[in-house]
């Protein structure tokens, strides 16, 4: 109670002693999860799930068009032949003439009017398997951020990233559309009388609330990426700073690709594949950055856990103990000599040992 008062009196006295104390928390923060994160190989991290998503893309992308010539019927000719101009006109801005002319857009016209099965399945499937691998690494680095490596079986993880990336492409089937469309064309799919005032609300709410589905999804992938459950709104914090820093790097990347691209079409057809690797590498970093920041937090203003998670907790405890118990010392002859002597000397006189 004393020291308590004293150090009321010392703070009121010290005022620059009190605002240092206050500024010391989030210093110790930032310093524990750039220590933990350059501990933990941040950058290799990013790099091994940028591989793998820039892996998983173009044969996702193959079995979707493929995918689309089954339902051309459905959309009808100019749907068709509408998607095939876009795909080559985004790919006239990554490879040269030539490229698209022979190999891109008779390519593309045969997939998108014509049903292509067995390019629809084995696409999927290695998409499935590179997907996977990256949403694997993503579970594995948040995982390992924060200390809980090797308490999941590994095949069960895999499994488990394989059923995460599953439930993302539904998800991304649902709301890809819907981004695609864009706020400017939402308002024309409701009654002409509603067009005014659904046309404000949708441009004004339409980039909000996509950023905050964004950081709903990320927190949520922190929670049930790690075996030893946190509470969900533990999640948040680092979710908004792997928002933050996609943000950040996102708009370096357009002022890359702006420079780069105003010097000639031959640099800027060479700085788009490029910009695209570290698009996908600072996706990474992104996500991998934000489960550093919440485990730091984590560290340093731990989470009260309820009965449950703490009898869960145990259980993972356990079995991560008997994974790693270590194997029995073999016997040696010495041994064996030294239990003989023993049972001789402990047996009765004239008795036979036990």
């Amino acid at each position: 109670m004393l020291e308590h008062e004293m150090s009321a009196n010392h703070d009121a006295a010290d005022p620059g002693g009190q605002r240092r104390s206050e500024l010391a928390g989030p210093m110790r923060l930032i310093s524990r999860t750039v220590r933990k994160a350059w501990e933990g190989g941040i950058f290799g991290e990013a790099a091994k799930a940028a591989f793998w998503q820039a892996l998983s893309l173009a044969p996702l992308m193959l079995g979707l068009f493929g995918l689309l010539g089954y339902v051309t019927d459905l959309f009808g000719h100019r749907v068709a032949v509408r998607a095939s101009e876009q795909i080559v006109r985004v790919s006239e801005k990554a490879f040269s003439l030539e490229v698209v002319e022979n190999i891109v857009k008779p390519t593309v016209n045969d997939m998108l009017t014509e049903g292509k099965g067995a390019i629809v399945s084995i696409g999927f499937v290695i998409a499935l398997w590179a997907g996977s691998s990256a949403m694997s690494s993503f579970v594995d680095a948040i995982t390992v951020a924060h200390d809980q490596h090797g308490i999941r079986n590994e095949v069960w993880q895999r499994i488990f990233a394989l059923l995460l990336y599953i439930g993302s492409l539904v998800l991304l089937i649902i709301g890809l559309p819907l981004i695609a469309i864009g706020p400017d064309l939402l308002p024309r799919f409701v009654p002409d009388s509603w067009h005014a005032m659904i046309g404000f609300w949708v441009r004004v709410l339409y980039y909000p609330a996509l950023g905050l589905l964004l950081v709903v999804a990320l927190a949520t992938l922190y929670k049930v990426a790690l075996p030893r459950k946190l509470p969900w709104h533990r999640g948040l914090p680092g979710a908004i700073l792997a928002m933050a820093i996609f943000l950040l790097t996102s708009a370096g990347l357009r002022f890359y690709l702006g420079g780069v691209s105003a010097t000639g079409y031959t640099y800027g057809a060479l700085a788009t594949p490029v910009a695209f690797l570290l698009f996908l590498f600072f996706i990474g970093l992104a996500v991998v950055g934000g489960a550093y920041f919440n485990s730091a937090i984590e560290e340093l203003w731990p989470a009260k856990l309820t009965r449950r998670q703490q009898r869960r907790w145990r259980r993972l405890e356990r079995e991560r103990a008997r994974a790693t118990k270590p194997l029995p010392r073999p016997r040696e002859d010495n041994d064996e000599t030294d239990e003989r002597a023993q049972s001789l000397s402990s047996s009765p006189p004239g008795g036979k040992p036990s």
